[in-house]
């Protein structure tokens, strides 16, 4: 029992250097997170704070529940494309009810153990899905880089060179962090003509409220909600799952499938009952973590507790920060994710696990 609570401690802590490292992490995470978080709201077919809360919800929760320290856990786009029928065809709440039971069905398969499924996923598969993520994260970006003003395209510059000059001359600031804090101040200060977060969508004032899905509890709710929470619950276990095991190799650390199964079923819940839609591990905001020097549960904890802070005393502020900082952070997270090796790979490796990573791509 002592020693549990000793690793469970060391997840959280393990000196101050490593603390300060930490919380810098999951603040440029969460500076990255709240234009995703919109997005993804669109895509749903919601509000963004639909989208925001649950990110916050979602990320503090799965500090303390998940099982793999250091990532990084919010609303994503898988879910949301699955639920936009949902949203349309029934409304907002029936979404909030299927994240609550899409959380149920999450914490009953890791009772049942089913992240032993991982252990049949090739690695040629997880390589695939590694390469095809970075590639859909870069071609996420264009739509901020077409038909804008050339500020722009130098700002993006401008943040590509900070963040991969800086640790040159010092790491004592994370350089995904150091170009956002920069680039915003000069946009602020010129008046510069390029896109913000606020153009993405408006931000929410205040905190999130406890509400409950305004739903009736019958078997016609159930029949509606079902397959939508299945799929939910199988989509953001297959990607939490794959997530973690990127990250495991990336900081060549094992960490609790089994935990992070249940993990993800208690942080959906809570999503939902703050109005927040369903959500899971997601490699890009984790990627940024880890690349930032983010290995606890304290790095995902300060990048929802951040957010939040952000969203109810500073979005004034954070709606003026300027969107090419962002998108030259995410241009770094696919030049980081892809797996580079896996081209030099092709000609060493087996033509059928090169055909399998390829498919998967």
């Amino acid at each position: 029992m002592i020693n549990g609570f000793t690793a469970y401690r060391r997840e959280w802590f393990v000196g101050a250097r490593t603390a300060r490292t930490d919380i810098l992490a999951g603040i440029v995470v969460a500076l990255a997170l709240i234009p995703e978080a919109i997005g993804f709201s669109v895509i749903a077919g919601v509000d963004p704070r639909v989208g925001l809360y649950a990110s916050i919800a979602i990320a503090i929760v799965i500090s303390f529940t998940g099982g793999r320290p250091g990532m990084i856990s919010a609303a994503t786009a898988a879910v949301a494309v699955l639920v936009s029928p949902l949203v349309r065809d029934h409304g907002v709440e029936y979404l909030f009810a299927a994240t609550i039971l899409m959380g149920l069905i999450q914490i009953v398969a890791g009772l049942l153990r089913l992240d032993l499924v991982m252990q049949f996923v090739s690695r040629s598969v997880i390589t695939g899905f590694v390469n095809a993520l970075a590639i859909l994260i870069f071609m996420a970006q264009w739509p901020q880089l077409i038909d804008v003003s050339w500020q722009t395209y130098a700002m993006v510059a401008g943040g590509l060179a900070i963040i991969y000059l800086l640790p040159r001359v010092t790491k004592a600031v994370p350089s995904p962090l150091a170009a956002i804090l920069i680039l915003s101040v000069i946009s602020i200060w010129y008046d510069l003509p390029v896109n913000t977060v606020g153009d993405m969508g408006k931000l929410p004032e205040g905190l999130p409220s406890i509400v409950l899905p305004n739903v009736p509890l019958t078997m016609e709710t159930l029949r509606i909600i079902l397959p939508y929470s299945l799929t939910m619950a199988a989509v953001g276990l297959l990607e939490s799952l794959l997530t973690a095991q990127i990250v495991d190799d990336m900081t060549h650390s094992d960490s609790d499938k089994r935990q992070e199964c249940a993990g993800q079923g208690s942080a959906n819940i809570a999503a939902a009952f703050v109005g927040g839609m369903g959500g899971c591990a997601m490699i890009g905001q984790s990627v940024i973590n880890v690349t930032s020097g983010g290995r606890t549960r304290l790095s995902t904890f300060t990048a929802g507790a951040t957010l939040l802070i952000l969203l109810a005393g500073l979005g004034p502020y954070v709606g003026r920060m300027p969107m090419p900082a962002l998108v030259a952070v995410m241009i770094m997270v696919s030049i980081g994710t892809f797996s580079w090796n896996s081209i030099a790979n092709l000609r060493r490796h087996p033509p059928t696990s090169s055909i399998v990573m390829l498919t998967t791509v």
